[in-house]
C-alpha cells in the first residue's frame, strides 16, 4: 500500500488500571509483540508521519518502539496538567492536512482497515460500531449522515441511552481542526479531563462536516482487561495461521497451533497439532512434529519432534530432532537425536549420531562452554561431554562415558565406564529369600 498524505497519531498515554498489571497497558504482548508494535507497523503502511503520545511508564514503552522503528516521533503527555484524550493532543504538530487519531489499544488495526478514513471526505470522519449491547460506550447521535453529538453513558439521558450507534474512538481531522479546537478544549465535567470528543460538539456548532464512518469491531476492538488481551489475541492467531497457510504452509489442527508474528516460513512446511513457534523463527522445507516448541531458531530442511524443544539461537539443517531432545544455542548440520538428548552451546557437523540420554555438561555454575563434535562421529547412550570439549571426526564416545578431556582425536574410542561385577546370590541374601 502507497503512503498517504495523512499524519497518524497514536494515544499510548494511559496506565490502563483495569489489566490490574505494573506494565503499561500498551506493552502487553499479542503474538509475541506489545499492541503498539502492531498498531504502529499498520500505520506505516499509510503514513511517514507517525506520533506517539506517551506518559505513564514513557521511557519503557519508547524504548521498546525504538526496538522495532527508528522513524516514530514520541511527544510525552502532560497528564496531570491536561490529562484526557484532549490534553493528548495539545503538544502534537501534525505536518499533513489530514490527522488521524488512533488509540494504543487497539492491536488488531489493519492498513485496509483504516482505509475509510483515507477515502472518506469530510472536517471530521468519526468510527462508529452498531452493538446490539451498547453499554459502556458513548453513544453517537446522526442525523442525514452527520453526526449531531457524541453522549458519554454517564452522561446520557433515557432516549440516547437506546442509541446503539456508539463511538468507536478512532476520528480523522483536517489539520485546521486540530490547530483551531484542541487550544479551546475544557476541563468542565465530571472527570475534570480534556476530551476529545468535545472537538465534535465545537466543531458542529461552527457548521463543520462530520461524517460517521462504519467499522468492523474485530479490527477496531480495544483491549482494556486480561480478557479482551486473550479474545484479541485468538484473532490475531487466526490471521497470522490464515496467511501462512494461505502461502502453502500444512498446519494439522491449527486451532491448537501458537505462532509469533515474527515467525516465517519457506517451502514445504508441515506443522503438527500443538506446536509452539516464536521469536525471529525461520522454518524452511521443514516438518515440526506434535507439541515441539521452536524459539528463536533456524530449521532448514529437517524434521523436530514430537515433543522437542529448540531453545534460541539453534541452528538445525538438515537434521533429525526427535522426542524430548532440548537444543540451545546450537548449530547441527546433518545430525542425528533421535531422542532424550540435551545438547547445549554446541557445534556438531554432518554424519554424527547423537545417542539416547547424551548431555553436553556446558555450565559449571558461573561460565557456559562449548562443545564441538566434528564428523560422523558415534555417541553411545547415557554419555556426558564436559565442556569445553571438542571431538574431532570419526570418533566412537562408548555408551556410559563421560568424556572429561578436552580433546578426543579422530579415530579413537573413548570409554570409561566402570568395569561390571557380578556378585553371587546377592538378591536372595538382600531379600532374605530362598
Amino acid at each position: 500500500m502507497n503512503k498517504q498524505n495523512i499524519s497518524i497519531v497514536i494515544l499510548a498515554a494511559g496506565k490502563g488500571s483495569r489489566m490490574k498489571s505494573s506494565k503499561a497497558k500498551v506493552l502487553h504482548a499479542i503474538s509475541g509483540k506489545p499492541m503498539l508494535y502492531h498498531i504502529i507497523k499498520a500505520s506505516r503502511e499509510i503514513s511517514d508521519d507517525i506520533t506517539v503520545v506517551i506518559a505513564h511508564q514513557k521511557e519503557a514503552v519508547k524504548e521498546q518502539m525504538q526496538a522495532f522503528f527508528d522513524d516514530i516521533n514520541f511527544v510525552v503527555q502532560d497528564a496531570q496538567n491536561f490529562p484526557g484524550t484532549g490534553g493528548a493532543m495539545k503538544n502534537v504538530t501534525p505536518k499533513n492536512e489530514k490527522v488521524l487519531v488512533l488509540n494504543g489499544d487497539m492491536p488488531l488495526i489493519t492498513s485496509n482497515a483504516l482505509q475509510g478514513f483515507l477515502d472518506t471526505q469530510a472536517d471530521i470522519i468519526m468510527s462508529i460500531f452498531d452493538l446490539e449491547d451498547p453499554s459502556g460506550y458513548g453513544r453517537v447521535v446522526i442525523k442525514n449522515n452527520q453526526v449531531q453529538y457524541i453522549v458519554e453513558q454517564k452522561d446520557a439521558n433515557e432516549e440516547e441511552l437506546q442509541t446503539t450507534t456508539v463511538n468507536a474512538g478512532i476520528y480523522a481531522f483536517s489539520k485546521a481542526v486540530i490547530e483551531k479546537y484542541i487550544p479551546l478544549l475544557s476541563n468542565d465535567n465530571a472527570q475534570e479531563e480534556y476530551y476529545l470528543t468535545d472537538v465534535i460538539s465545537m466543531a458542529k456548532k461552527d457548521g463543520l462536516s462530520i461524517a460517521p464512518l462504519l467499522v468492523d469491531e474485530e479490527h477496531f476492538k480495544g483491549v482494556n482487561s486480561k480478557k479482551d488481551l486473550a479474545d484479541s489475541e485468538v484473532i490475531m492467531q487466526e490471521r497470522i495461521k490464515t496467511k501462512w497457510m494461505e502461502a502453502g504452509v500444512v498446519m494439522q489442527l491449527p486451532s491448537t497451533i501458537y505462532i509469533d508474528e515474527s515467525v516465517t516460513f519457506e517451502g514445504e512446511c508441515l506443522i503438527e497439532n500443538g506446536c509452539r513457534l516464536t521469536g525471529e523463527t525461520l522454518i524452511v522445507n521443514s516438518h515440526i512434529k506434535a507439541s515441539s516448541v521452536i524459539e528463536d531458531s533456524v530449521v532448514k530442511n529437517s524434521d523436530v519432534g514430537p515433543m522437542a524443544h529448540l531453545r534460541p539461537a539453534s541452528h538445525i539443517e538438515d537434521t533429525h530432532i526427535g522426542n524430548y531432545v532440548e537444543v540451545k544455542k546450537s548449530s547441527l548440520k546433518g545430525v542425528k537425536a533421535g531422542h532424550l538428548s540435551y545438547l547445549g552451546d554446541a557445534q556438531i557437523e554432518e554424519g554424527t549420531n547423537i545417542g539416547a540420554g547424551t548431555i553436553t555438561c556446558n555450565y559449571d555454575g558461573i561460565k557456559k562452554y562449548k562443545t564441538i563434535i566434528g564428523k560422523n562421529v558415534f555417541i553411545g547412550s547415557d554419555s556426558q561431554l564436559v565442556a569445553p570439549v571438542t571431538i574431532e571426526d570419526d570418533v566412537i564416545i562408548a555408551a556410559g562415558t563421560t568424556v572429561t578431556s578436552g580433546k578426543v582425536g579422530s579415530g579413537n574410542l573413548a570409554i570409561n565406564r566402570t568395569k561390571m561385577a557380578l556378585v553371587k546370590d546377592y538378591y536372595y541374601r538382600f531379600f532374605g529369600t530362598k
